[in-house]
């Protein structure tokens, strides 16, 4: 149960990032979030972070 919610929260990591990455690059309006090159850094640094975290649940043996 706890490597399902895991996995969970490391894909709604990477998918926030991506969405992140996308309205700091200006691809995605209607946010105060658009066109902030701030947000096109911490969007894949999220996404980064969520695919280490999927990796590392995946990769226990529990």
């Amino acid at each position: 149960m706890v490597k399902v919610i895991g996995l969970a929260v490391a894909g709604l990591m990477v998918l926030v990032g991506a969405l992140w990455t996308l309205q700091g690059l200006g691809y995605v309006e209607g946010s105060s979030m658009t066109g902030e090159k701030t947000w096109s850094v911490i969007g894949p640094i999220v996404a980064g972070l969520g695919v280490a975290l999927a990796i590392s649940i995946m990769g226990r043996k529990h």
